[in-house]
């Protein structure tokens, strides 16, 4: 039986397939209908005549699990009801083998099967014997390995294969001995393999069909033959082929000289040296395209060199090189090319490269940003190039006026000078004979304002398409937006971001560009309402206008006015009211940003009813109530942090609703409670979850660790009790938070082994015992946090095994002992391992159709990673690139004990330490002097003892000092740098320190401190130094008494006087002892 446009034999097989391929949110409209038109259903495709099924594509639609190998054995007699069937994509779905019995020899039934893509699985070679004769059969991503055959007992197999595609497996130079008999192969990609050392080129030339060979990201040193030494490639048929990131040195250009059809060559990165020959390209007449990037790495080769070593090239791709030679006048009369378009970029390029560029008179398109070009633009060579169509100057230190020169180039249509020093003149003027010029981007450049100011007409031939200037600086010019804007009226893409303009928002340039398609104009200081053209504009799909000074509500005819919106940005105004709820039926709504502002209302259901709408940003408003579960369905990205919602979070029947793309969700800062719903857990696309700052409670569910893609979990500022999941380590987190709840037991074994976790926030919690010795396995830890806890024992040496850590709190504990003086092993590098920051890809420049220039924004998502951390006296939040390069130790309030270990000092990265409130003794380290980069260092309350190493005066980055309530003693290094910003308060309860900002004097001692060239000896020793006091005592009271010794010796009266005085005191004593202990006794007894 039939159904219209279906058989029905075919929808039944597709059914049965869909068992296997059972991923929840793929082939959702496949239902066991019997009308319903399989011909119809996603990722299928029939013969308009016979209605048979001739394309069936079912990558990625198998369920993720955590065993890759889990189930994943195919029946592929499945698919022989398809008798018409022409091409079958099954990558990416984890396919391991298949049924015994029922493998891939089975679809040799079906003869009309041309292509089959097994891509991105688990297959090994064994696959080959089972695929037939394909013309087109892809087995990138798997695990092919070492040497291959395709020999089926004795008779070879894929003798029809045209496109093989083994691209990302393990196989080694042995494999093209099977890979030789593939005689009518056309294309062939082997890239990152195993392939090294020496590829035979003679089992490589027996392919003489080849069109197209990748062999790149391997480790080929070169290609030759091992019985004759041949080094040339005969491939006569070869049009592309990409050598790149290899290892080959000059002797490979040799190789591929005699490919007289090739028309496109990549050998970028690899170990080109030195000049070209350039005879040996002359056979290459039909060579269009080299890709040589990060080929020239010496700076011996100039720009000139590299494009007359191939004479028939039009196009030339040289990004990262280094291309400094200068260019020479024989090289520039000898510049006779055929080169249209060169592209290079994050190079190092000649000076004089923009005066001698102008030989190249063929030139339609140059790119030359990033390439640390200085100095003005020259007044000759670049204007001589007449039929120059793009030029890209971007990314350089250019600076100095667009010289006059600049009018020849009349056939420019593109023209990027963005982040620059260049001055441009305010009125535009020196564009107005540039009629072809329609993407003009300027950004970060310098405006100059001009004497005069010539009004353009309506008619004006300088009508631009595309204009980027943000972020421009002034130069006698006022920041507001340019006049001559008035005049242009074809716009598609304007972004004026970041110029600080004033005044009303330019409604003007919406009403004469009825063609804007996107509309920029965030980071400026716009006031007043949102305005509105009073036509609708149906071409505007981007609207950004955030943090400006915006106020009032959102027009409701916001929809109407743009109905095809896809990203729409009000953040960081003062808009009030109601959320329009249109947005919610707007079709093509993909981003909606109207976070920090006052909306106190709106329909956050109306705005889910969307199919399209995937980040919904509406943070830091005053909207209130009960979420409705509508919301957490159809959004991908889900920002309501830091608004006035209340109860507990919605119960969502997650067998009924489809919560497809939920990948990041932010609740925080609201008043919600109560225990988090299962739902969640069972959200596995789940990125990123911040829940922290509300009232939740129980305990956290071991189902957490359904939550496989989980990086960032933020459950701080709760009341959550309990311990943490023991199943936690099995997944690969980056950053827990669970600070500030009621969390309780010892540091959990659960997360022995978390190689993954940067971030570990356990602090102001109920953890009891020791640090156990296996914090050393966190390999990754970055950020340790533990204050505020009830733990004990000594810090465990094992600590000091992060290489990575650079921010440690364990503050207000109990622990004891040592300070491991292996922290000095501690890199404290800065990294961007610790930052974390969601984003999202958004609309670019797609009115600038070109494949050089990216076509896509990085629009920065709400969640990135914050720390706190006590320094510099107070609580400070760390959170972006200011998080990357903070390191800082805590270990105050606690009761450790022993000396400061003097290596602390080689941590010459460290800004922040704090050892206050211990018991620690000795002296402060010398060595401190080298932490050049300390911005406090709180040594208070303790028991330290010596002076103030006059060394640290050489800490010009310190801020706060705090040495109070210690018996330090000596002079005070008051008198330059940073210590004459310390008050008094920096060394109170310090009875024997001196001098200023203390009151009390230095009187009796040298009042002048040591230079910093002291010797540590000298400068611990100190002028009241109690080991040198009691030492001094001693020497001195046994002067003393060999010196009355001695006088009694040699002078008899004082002798005798001496031997009186003393009988005298004995009879004294002892008649007071008498009269006074011995009489008061009996007269009691007598009693």
């Amino acid at each position: 039986m039939e159904t219209e446009g279906c058989l029905e034999q075919e929808r039944v097989a597709l059914m049965h397939l869909k068992s296997f391929f059972d991923d929840p949110y793929s082939l959702t409209d496949w239902v066991d209908v019997k009308v319903s038109d399989c011909c119809q259903w996603e990722r299928v495709k029939c013969s308009n005549t016979s209605s048979r099924l001739i394309q069936l594509s079912l990558s990625y639609t198998r369920q993720w699990r955590e065993d890759p190998y889990a189930a994943g054995y195919l029946n592929v007699s499945l698919f022989l009801p398809f008798k018409e069937l022409k091409s079958l994509n099954l990558g990416g779905n984890g396919i391991a083998g298949f049924v015994d019995n029922e493998g891939f020899k089975r679809l040799s039934r079906l003869g009309h099967l041309e292509t089959l893509d097994l891509s991105w699985n688990h297959l090994e070679n064994n696959i080959l014997l089972h695929v037939g004769n394909l013309p087109s059969l892809s087995l990138a991503g798997n695990e092919l390995k070492g040497s291959v055959t395709v020999k089926d007992s004795g008779k070879q197999v894929m003798m029809n294969l045209e496109e093989l595609h083994l691209t990302g497996n393990l196989l080694h130079n042995s494999s093209f001995a099977f890979i030789s008999s593939l005689s009518n192969l056309k294309s062939l990609s082997i890239r990152f393999n195993k392939l090294q050392g020496c590829i035979d080129i003679k089992e490589m030339n027996k392919l003489t069909k080849l069109e197209d060979l990748d062999l790149s990201d391997n480790q080929i040193e070169s290609l030759q033959s091992f019985e004759d030494n041949e080094r040339v490639l005969k491939l006569m048929n070869l049009e592309q082929l990409d050598l790149g990131y290899n290892i080959f040195n000059n002797s490979i250009l040799r190789v591929i000289s005699g490919l007289s059809n090739l028309k496109s060559l990549k050998i970028g990165f690899n170990q080109l040296k030195g000049s070209i020959n350039i005879k040996e390209f002359a056979s290459l007449r039909k060579l269009k395209s080299v890709e040589l990037d990060g080929g020239f790495g010496d700076g011996t080769v100039s720009l000139l060199q590299v494009v007359q070593a191939f004479p028939s090239v039009q196009t030339f791709y040289l990004r990262r090189n280094y291309l400094n030679k200068t260019i020479s006048p024989q090289e520039l009369e000898n510049a006779f090319t055929k080169v249209q378009q060169i592209y290079i970029s994050d190079s190092h390029l000649s000076n004089n490269i923009l005066q001698s560029i102008g030989a190249l008179t063929s030139l339609k398109r140059l790119k030359l940003s990033n390439s640390w070009l200085t100095g003005p633009l020259p007044a000759k060579g670049w204007c001589d190039l007449w039929n120059l169509e793009m030029l890209d100057l971007s990314g350089n230190v250019l600076e100095g006026p667009i010289p006059s020169c600049f009018s020849n180039l009349t056939s420019l249509r593109i023209l990027d000078i963005s982040n620059n020093r260049i001055e441009a003149p305010s009125s535009f003027l020196s564009f107005s004979n540039h009629s072809h010029l329609k993407y003009l981007l300027m950004d970060q450049i310098h405006l100059v304002s001009e004497p005069t100011y010539q009004i353009r007409s309506k008619h004006s031939e300088f009508q631009l398409k595309l204009l980027s200037m943000s972020n421009y600086k002034t130069k006698g010019y006022s920041k507001e937006v340019p006049n001559f804007l008035y005049y242009q009226y074809d716009l598609r893409y304007l972004d004026l971001s970041n110029n600080n303009f004033g005044g009303q928002s330019p409604t003007w340039l919406l009403e004469n560009n009825t063609r804007l398609q996107q509309f920029l104009m965030s980071g400026n200081s716009f006031k007043g309402p949102l305005q509105l053209p009073k036509h609708a504009n149906v071409n505007m799909f981007e609207v950004d206008m955030s943090n400006n000074e915006m106020q009032g509500q959102v027009p409701m005819n916001i929809c109407s006015t743009f109905p095809h919106l896809d990203t729409f940005s009000l953040s960081r105004n003062a808009f009030e009211g109601n959320i329009p709820p249109c947005f919610g039926g707007l079709k093509s709504l993909f981003l909606l940003d109207l976070s920090y502002n006052n909306f106190s209302g709106g329909k956050l259901e109306e705005l889910a009813k969307s199919n399209s709408l995937g980040i919904l940003k509406l943070s830091n408003n005053n909207l209130s109530g009960k979420i409705p579960p509508s919301v957490f369905s159809s959004i991908g990205e889900l920002y309501l942090d830091g608004n006035n919602f209340h109860g507990v979070i919605p119960k969502i029947d997650f067998s009924a609703t489809r919560i497809s793309s939920l990948y990041d969700m932010d609740l925080s800062n609201n008043h919600l409670s109560g225990m988090l719903p299962r739902w969640i857990w069972n959200v596995s696309s789940l990125d990123t979850l911040v829940l922290s700052n509300n009232h939740f409670d129980g305990h956290i569910p071991l189902e957490l660790c359904n939550l496989s893609l989980l990086r960032l979990l933020d459950l701080s500022w709760n009341n959550f009790s309990g311990s943490v999941p023991s199943c936690i380590s099995s997944l690969t987190m980056w950053h827990l938070h669970l600070s500030r709840n009621r969390l309780s037991g010892p540091l959990p074994h659960a997360l022995y082994n978390s190689s993954s976790l940067v971030t570990l926030d356990l602090s102001q919690n109920n953890f009891t015992g020791k640090i156990p010795d296996w914090i050393g396995t966190l390999s990754a830890l970055s950020i340790l946090l533990l204050k505020v806890n009830h733990f004990e024992g000594e810090i465990p040496s094992q600590i000091c095994r992060l290489n990575s850590l650079s921010i440690i709190d364990l503050s207000q504990n109990k622990l004891f002992g040592p300070i491991p003086s292996c922290l000095s092993n501690l890199s404290l590098e800065p990294t961007n391992i610790k930052s974390f920051q969601t984003t999202s890809l958004t609309n670019g420049i797609k009115v600038l159709e070109d494949p050089n220039f990216d076509s896509m924004h990085i629009y920065p998502g709400s969640e990135e990673e914050q720390v706190v951390f006590t320094t510099k006296k107070g609580l400070y939040t760390y959170s972006g690139n200011i998080l990357d390069y903070m390191t800082g130790i805590d270990l105050s309030c606690n009761s450790l004990t022993g000396q400061i270990p003097p290596e602390i000092g080689n941590l010459s990265e460290l800004h922040s330490l704090n050892l206050s409130h211990n018991s620690l003794t000795g002296f402060i380290p010398s060595s401190f002097s080298k932490l050049k980069q300390i911005e406090s260092l709180d040594l208070s309350y303790n028991k330290l003892s010596g002076i103030i190493p006059i060394q640290m005066m050489e800490l010009n980055s310190l801020a706060v000092f705090n040495v109070s309530y210690n018996n330090l003693s000596g002079n005070i290094p008051h008198e330059k740098a940073q210590f004459a910003t310390f008050d008094e308060s920096s060394y109170l309860g310090n009875p024997l320190l001196c001098g200023p900002p203390k009151n009390e004097s230095c009187t009796g001692t040298d009042s002048t401190p040591k230079s910093p060239n002291a010797s540590g000896s000298e400068e611990e020793s100190g002028w009241l130094d109690m080991h040198a006091f009691y030492l001094t005592f001693c020497v001195c009271y046994i002067i003393v008494l060999m010196t009355i010794g001695v006088v009694l010796y040699i002078n008899p009266h004082w002798r005798r006087t001496w031997f009186y005085f003393i009988g005298h005191c004995i009879d004294t004593c002892h008649y007071f002892i008498v009269d006074n202990v011995i009489g008061v006794s009996l007269f009691r007894r007598s009693l």
